[in-house]
């Protein structure tokens, strides 16, 4: 793997400049070039960046191809409510991909693709298993998942068409102290709702794990799909009493107001994770450690109480011109 050639999209983002970061201390990495239409949020030691608008597709495919990597890392995905809203999200998403799958399905050096998803892929359908493994049936029942299918799609035929291997990193919803995630959001809040009949579990990660996990991909040139989420599970309601927040049970009808009101005070709830709330989010991560060599040195419920001790942010008011 010495002197490889590293692509990174998505790059200005929390998730995508951690990855970054990682990949700048592995030997094996000699250039690293990232894309984004953001610049990074975190100081780049040896990376160059390139600050490109998502649909400026020319210049995209330009970039990618002047390069010519020997591995692409895709973590342009918007989350719906993350920072755009869904239709937003959901377009910025697939002209990013477009673009990204289609310059490197022309790079000659090309060998290995890893790709952001998610377990929404796997859908809550009637049904469908409660703790799918990566060999379950991709059956997404929410906008988001629907996105990450087709990213994972595109992926996949691209790897076939030109040879090479095509990692699908599906990930538990992603929190840390600087990760825009609605759900994250949503348990913040003072008043937590949850589904009264039946409160299901669901299971989370932290995002220094989830970085691990690209790098470890991107590394052993994986050529499957794995589930990355913390060891454990939580429920709604038993995440609002370790965050000592209000829990409030509904029930069908009363979601729609509670969307509403949730979204008036800034944490919008999205499909997705209502779909989370309402019926739960698990996945075996039993192959995590056999196909990318880690587990994450946090669960799930050390991940929630963690999400509760960050510091709430408090806006101060700019002072007064003094002549």
């Amino acid at each position: 793997m010495a002197g490889r050639r590293v692509v990174v999209t998505g790059m200005g983002g929390d998730l995508g400049s951690r990855v970054a970061n990682l990949l700048e201390a592995q030997p094996w990495v000699a250039q690293l070039v990232g894309i984004d239409a953001d610049p990074p949020r975190r100081r780049m030691k040896r990376a160059t960046f390139h600050r490109i608008d998502v649909a400026d597709h020319d210049r995209t495919v330009e970039t990618i191809t002047a390069v010519d990597p020997h591995v692409l890392v895709h973590i342009a995905v918007w989350e719906p409510f993350s920072r755009a809203t869904p239709s937003r999200a959901r377009q910025l998403t697939d002209l990013a991909t477009t673009s990204v799958l289609g310059a490197a399905a022309e790079c000659r050096s090309l060998e290995s693709i890893v790709v952001r998803s998610g377990l929404e892929v796997y859908g809550r359908e009637h049904g469908a298993p409660t703790r799918p493994d990566e060999s379950a049936d991709v059956r997404p029942t929410s906008d988001y998942g629907r996105t990450l299918a087709r990213i994972e799609r595109t992926a996949r035929s691209v790897g076939e068409r030109v040879g090479v291997s095509v990692a699908a990193i599906r990930m538990g919803t992603v929190l840390g102290p600087h990760v825009p995630s609605p759900l994250g959001r949503v348990l913040r809040m003072p008043v937590v709702p949850f589904s009264v009949l039946a409160d299901p579990p669901f299971a989370v990660v932290e995002d220094v794990a989830v970085a691990w996990a690209f790098v470890a991909a991107a590394e052993r040139r994986l050529g499957e799909p794995v589930n990355v989420v913390g060891n454990g599970a939580i429920t709604a309601l038993q995440a609002a009493r370790r965050g000592r927040r209000v829990p409030v049970p509904l029930v069908g009808p009363e979601w729609r107001l509670a969307r509403a009101i949730s979204g008036i005070f800034g944490a919008p709830i999205p499909d997705h994770v209502v779909e989370t709330l309402h019926r739960g989010r698990l996945a075996d991560n039993s192959r995590m450690t056999e196909l990318l060599g880690f587990t994450p040195d946090t669960s799930t419920v050390e991940t929630i109480d963690k999400l509760y001790a960050w510091p709430t942010v408090i806006r101060i008011p700019a002072r007064e011109a003094v002549a």
